[in-house]
């Protein structure tokens, strides 16, 4: 967003000499690759700088955040894997029935629809229809459990509903690739029950590529924080994003930005890792 985080901090009309003064206090005067270069010095140190609004370490900020935005994100991609990996096996199961053709609308309406429709939606029917919005303070854990659970449930399945959508159109089509392999052509003339042959032999060839597009929706769920979070009232990363972006805070929005880029990194990493345990036939040397 263009503007001046200074111009911003005055709220009425400031001299010009008042603007420069504060420009060369936050080092806001210095050229782009200057502030750059000194952020990289800071961070090559562990230091990610200072909020220019709160004037607290961006690392502080960040460390208090980042638990609630990890238990929305944990809730989601586990909502989402409940529900997607047993309609999209179900659907390549039953292909073109009744059941199928559900499952298919369910996930192109889940991909098509934003996300921030959805919650409006959402908000609006639960308060005309039965009287509850999304609470206006956030409830630690410690004070009460069932409450800040339930402050959750609402954002993280709507937050579910587009990645669980991918993940449960990618199960069917790998699902109905490895049903027609002859190794499953094999179990069924053996007489296997069908239960054996999905769950032993078709779900686990089928799953491993399910995997690497949970590692991109974790990317998916990171971002939709910023919706979700700021709709339902979450103190989370998302929404202290967002706020840093309205308030060009830059020494956040580079913190937050870096911590997400490295957990997107990490969890495909880790993904990757997993294909050898999963699947013999790739080992990493």
């Amino acid at each position: 967003i263009p503007g001046d985080v200074v111009v911003l901090m005055f709220e009425e009309k400031a001299y010009a000499e008042d603007l420069e003064a504060l420009r060369a206090k936050l080092g806001l005067n210095r050229p782009i690759y200057v502030q750059y270069g000194v952020w990289l010095g800071r961070l090559g140190r562990g230091d990610l700088g200072e909020s220019l609004w709160t004037k607290r370490p961006v690392l502080e900020e960040i460390t208090r955040r980042l638990p609630i935005s990890f238990e929305l994100g944990a809730m989601a991609i586990g909502f989402g894997l409940c529900w997607a990996l047993p309609i999209g096996v179900l659907s390549a199961i039953r292909q073109d029935t009744l059941k199928d053709y559900v499952a298919r609308s369910l996930a192109i309406i889940g991909l098509s629809i934003p996300g921030f429709w959805k919650a409006t939606v959402i908000i609006v029917f639960t308060s005309i229809w039965f009287g509850w919005a999304p609470p206006l303070q956030f409830t630690p854990f410690t004070q009460d459990p069932w409450q800040h659970v339930s402050q959750f449930i609402l954002p993280a399945f709507l937050l579910a509903i587009v990645s669980s959508a991918s993940i449960m159109r990618l199960t069917r089509a790998l699902m109905l690739e490895v049903l027609r392999q002859d190794y499953i052509r094999t179990a069924w003339a053996k007489g296997m029950r069908e239960g054996r042959v999905v769950l032993k032999h078709a779900l686990k060839n089928a799953v491993i590529p399910v995997i690497t597009i949970v590692g991109i929706e974790i990317g998916q769920v990171a971002s939709g924080t910023v919706i979700f979070e700021t709709i339902f009232g979450l103190p989370g990363m998302g929404r202290f994003l967002l706020d840093a972006i309205y308030q060009r805070d830059y020494p956040v929005v580079q913190g937050v930005n870096l911590l997400i880029a490295s957990i997107i990194v990490f969890v495909n990493l880790l993904i990757d890792m997993t294909y050898a345990y999963l699947d013999p036939r790739i080992r990493y040397q």
